[in-house]
C-alpha cells in the first residue's frame, strides 16, 4: 500500500469509530489490536501478514471457552462456599440456643431467646436490604 492509501484508510477507521466512542457503543471496548480477521480489510495489518487474518482469530474461541470454564468454576465454589456458610449459621443458632437454656435461668429464657431471635432477624434484614440495593441498582455510591 501507499502512504496516502493508508491515510486515507486510517482516517475512515477513525471516522467510522467516532460515533460509537461518542455514545459508549460497543467500539469503546475494541482497540486496533483487538479486531479479529474477519473485521480486518484485505491488506490490512502489519506488513508481512496475512491478508486473510487468519493467524489473529485462532486464539479467540479457546480464550473464550477457558473464561467461560473459569466463571462457571468460580461460581461453582461460590454456591459450595454459601452452602457451607447456611450450614454453619444454622448450627451456631442451634448452638446458641442450647447455651441460652443452659446457662440462662428458666425465668429468664424465653426474653434472651427473644432478644437473641430478633438480633438474628434485624442481621437478616439487613443483608436482604443490601442483595435488594445491589440487584436493583439503586446504590447511592456506584
Amino acid at each position: 500500500m501507499t502512504d496516502e492509501t493508508e491515510q486515507t484508510t486510517e482516517a475512515a477507521n477513525r471516522t467510522a469509530d467516532g460515533p460509537n466512542r461518542a455514545t459508549g457503543g460497543p467500539a469503546d471496548e475494541r482497540t486496533a489490536g483487538d479486531r479479529s480477521g474477519s473485521d480486518r480489510q484485505d491488506g490490512d495489518g502489519p506488513p508481512g501478514a496475512d491478508p486473510g487474518g487468519s493467524d489473529a482469530s485462532d486464539g479467540s474461541d479457546g480464550s473464550e471457552t477457558v473464561d467461560r470454564l473459569r466463571t462457571v468454576l468460580n461460581y461453582a465454589v461460590l454456591a459450595g462456599l454459601l452452602l457451607l456458610a447456611v450450614l454453619s449459621a444454622v448450627q451456631l443458632y442451634w448452638a446458641i440456643s442450647r447455651t441460652i437454656s443452659t446457662f440462662v435461668v428458666y425465668e429468664y429464657r424465653a426474653p434472651v431467646q427473644a432478644a437473641f431471635n430478633l438480633v438474628v432477624l434485624l442481621v437478616a434484614a439487613l443483608g436482604i436490604s443490601v442483595q435488594l440495593r445491589r440487584l436493583t441498582g439503586s446504590d447511592a455510591s456506584e
